[in-house]
């Protein structure tokens, strides 16, 4: 029997606002390239992949600045490559430093708070568990999801970032459920649904933009209003992919 349903929260409960690929067009357009934000949206489906294995392998906030920059260049080489705009090194450089001149903040997706007062409602443990080195507390009042969780946890409490097991066994330990009987729901593959498993927890892989036709060995859902019924086949329905 679940009891328990853990959330990463970007990606998964929220988006920038405004949104990524609308400040990306426009970083873009102040240097005279034009790429559509479908196409923006298809490259960070794959650079966001690029950007959390290798936060797994050497954690960002643990490299230097000059470390940083060169990441997020890279990065954004790849989010544009990928959009079908090959650009330089020092070109993408300067396009995500145009980038983030602009002001953004979180804002939740329209699934989100029904989803989570629903399943609230049904009696599941709630919490969120991101690698945001953010108050999570503060961060998800703001947000207006707190009414709806037990927790909220980011790596400055356990101490290590998904997919390190610590975050993970923190959450069960914040709610009192065995492994077996919590689910947790992210938009990554490695961090979210591999670091689930790795300690016994279902991870179930928000799929939004239906880019990860690759993964085929967990269920996937396409928004949070999914959830529920695919809940309601547990634990059966949490060992086979589905849509």
């Amino acid at each position: 029997m679940i009891k328990a349903i853990s959330f990463d929260l970007y990606n998964t409960l929220v988006q920038f606002w405004p949104p990524l690929d609308e400040v990306q067009q426009a970083a873009c357009r102040e240097l005279g390239l034009n790429v559509c934000r479908a196409s923006i949206r298809r490259g960070y489906a794959v650079a966001d992949i690029f950007f959390n294995e290798e936060n797994g392998r050497n954690s960002l906030s643990l490299r230097s600045s000059e470390e940083r920059l060169e990441f997020f260049a890279r990065y954004e080489q790849m989010i544009l490559e990928n959009a079908g705009l090959p650009v330089s090194l020092d070109l993408a450089r300067q396009i995500w430093a145009m980038a983030m001149t602009i002001p953004k903040d979180f804002v939740a997706f329209d699934d989100t708070i029904p989803a989570l007062e629903a399943l609230r409602a049904q009696g599941y443990r709630l919490g969120v568990l991101s690698n945001l080195r953010r108050d999570m507390d503060e961060l998800c009042e703001k947000l207006g999801l707190a009414p709806f969780l037990d927790f909220c946890i980011s790596p400055t409490e356990p101490g290590g970032e998904k997919p390190d097991p610590a975050m993970f066994l923190e959450a069960l330990n914040r709610v009192s459920v065995a492994a077996e009987e919590a689910v947790h729901v992210g938009d990554q593959y490695a961090s979210d649904v591999l670091g689930a498993r790795a300690v016994g927890i279902h991870g179930v892989l928000i799929d939004r933009g239906g880019w990860r036709d690759d993964v085929t060995d967990c269920p996937k859902i396409s928004s949070l209003s999914e959830l529920g019924s695919l809940l309601e086949g547990a634990p059966e329905s949490l060992t086979n992919n589905h849509r």
